[in-house]
């Protein structure tokens, strides 16, 4: 029996009852081009990508997870991993290889006695919280609820919350993992310490995560919104971003954003989230609040759930994305004159630019600690994102030149850190930089749980 990829000319060849077989031994789906869901389980949040794998298994279970690698592993399969399906590299999608998707694999419990909560990989972050609010307890998430928890946890996790409590990797407590051998394996602090150490920070390497355990904390109530200000003003509201940054307290998470409205204005946004007493928040925001004024001032008390949506109508699925970003050097005044200059002239009114504050808890923890290396020894660290996007893919040349001429002019401002989380497919070079100083650790746990490469559809480490 031969399965024919559409892209690749790719023939995988397979005796029909065994592929049927396989089939019927799964709790969930087995897809084939052609056959109905088998677009939309390959369709991921960057349009960009249009891969066509030759065998979509739709996960129900562990076991399904198990099988699934087993016959992929029998059968010298290319394997790709999708969880929630939103990183920009689009990884998630191999083209005639064996996708293994998760999305279905939902199940959330949380011991509000314990403060942990334990989900499964097709949960995303506004599930997640939805969940976890009803007790009033929370862990660092994502800054957009459609992100999935699975590889924003394995890249690291950066969120809100991450100046008072860390990164998610950091509150990860346990996991259970598809290794590449087929075996399930516990790692936590007690079992398997060497793969629980890698899995928090070094991305999908090293099996496939069917469980994550969180420590939780009590957030309930934040002070957050936005506070939306001219294009004009930008290079002032990125110095205000800087000074609150650089001396605001770990409550305080902060983010500035230049974009255009829909209505066609282009636009410097200052972002807080203030995760203490409402009251303390108010007086610490009273300058940011009067600065300038802002034209429009969205900043109100409100609950958690609500305030993590707040990114989502920045970030649909269905455009096309190209990204660039890393750890700014320094936030110095060049570097936000070439930020400001490429805010102005985006050809696309969807792009936006990002500078993300990295602070206390997130910033202080021994970089040898986890496998996610980009600490900061304490000090404060500003994070470039330049998110460009667009609808019709006629417009992807005139986008493609603006974004890389843009990082082009930053780089001399940009350090070599960079997030894992955020990287396109961009070499070798760039994946070393993205783990840094823990690459040659990663390299060797990669030989011992999987010295095949067998999980290499990611940003890869090498065995």
């Amino acid at each position: 029996m031969v399965i024919a990829s559409q892209t690749t000319h790719f023939e995988l060849t397979l005796e029909k009852a065994e592929l049927e077989g396989f089939r019927a031994d799964l709790r969930g789906k087995l897809l084939r081009p052609g056959e109905e869901g088998y677009d939309s389980s390959r369709r991921i949040f960057n349009a960009m990508i249009d891969r066509h794998p030759a065998l979509i298994v739709k996960c129900a279970c562990v076991s399904d997870v198990i099988k699934a690698v087993n016959f992929a592993r029998k059968h010298d399969l290319l394997v790709s991993v999708k969880g929630g399906g939103h990183n920009v590299a689009g990884n998630a999608v191999c083209d005639g290889g064996m996708m293994i998707d998760l999305t279905n694999m939902k199940s959330i419990r949380v011991d509000p006695r314990n403060r942990t909560a334990r989900a499964e990989p097709g949960v995303t972050w506004g599930e997640f919280d939805i969940e976890t609010q009803a007790f009033g307890l929370a862990t660092t998430g994502g800054q957009v609820s459609t992100t999935g928890i699975a590889g924003f946890t394995l890249g690291g996790g950066h969120g809100w919350l991450m100046g008072l409590y860390g990164r998610a990797c950091d509150n990860m407590v346990s996991a259970d993992v598809v290794t590449a051998d087929g075996r399930l394996l516990v790692a936590s602090p007690v079992e398997n310490q060497d793969l629980y150490w890698g899995l928090r920070g070094g991305g999908g390497n090293f099996g496939i995560v069917t469980s994550f355990e969180f420590a939780l904390h009590p957030i309930s109530r934040v002070l957050g919104g936005i506070l939306v200000h001219p294009l004009e003003r930008a290079k002032q509201i990125i110095g205000l971003f800087k000074e609150l940054g650089d001396n605001g307290p770990p409550e305080l998470g902060l983010m500035t954003v230049l974009t255009t409205l829909v209505d066609g204005k282009r636009v410097a946004i200052l972002e807080p989230c203030y995760a203490g007493s409402i009251e303390a928040g108010e007086r610490l925001l009273v300058q940011a609040r009067r600065f300038g004024p802002p034209e429009l001032d969205l900043v109100k008390e409100m609950s958690y759930v609500d305030f993590q949506k707040l990114m989502d109508l920045y970030a649909p699925w269905g455009m096309h994305h190209y990204w660039k970003s890393g750890f700014l050097e320094n936030l110095s005044d060049g570097a936000m004159d070439v930020i400001v200059e490429f805010a102005k002239s985006a050809p696309s009114n969807l792009s936006q630019i990002h500078l993300e504050r990295h602070h206390h808890k997130a910033c202080t923890i021994d970089p040898s600690e986890t496998a996610f290396f980009h600490r900061g020894g304490g000090r404060v660290m500003y994070n470039l994102m330049i998110i460009s996007s667009w609808r019709d893919p006629s417009e992807s040349e005139v986008n493609l030149e603006w974004t890389r001429r843009f990082w082009e002019s930053i780089r001399p401002f940009m350090s070599e850190r960079v997030y894992v989380n955020f990287l396109s497919q961009e070499g070798d070079e760039r994946v070393r930089a993205a783990y840094g100083g823990n690459y040659a650790r990663l390299v060797a746990l990669k030989r011992k749980y999987d010295p095949t490469n067998f999980f290499r559809m990611n940003q890869n480490i090498r065995p």
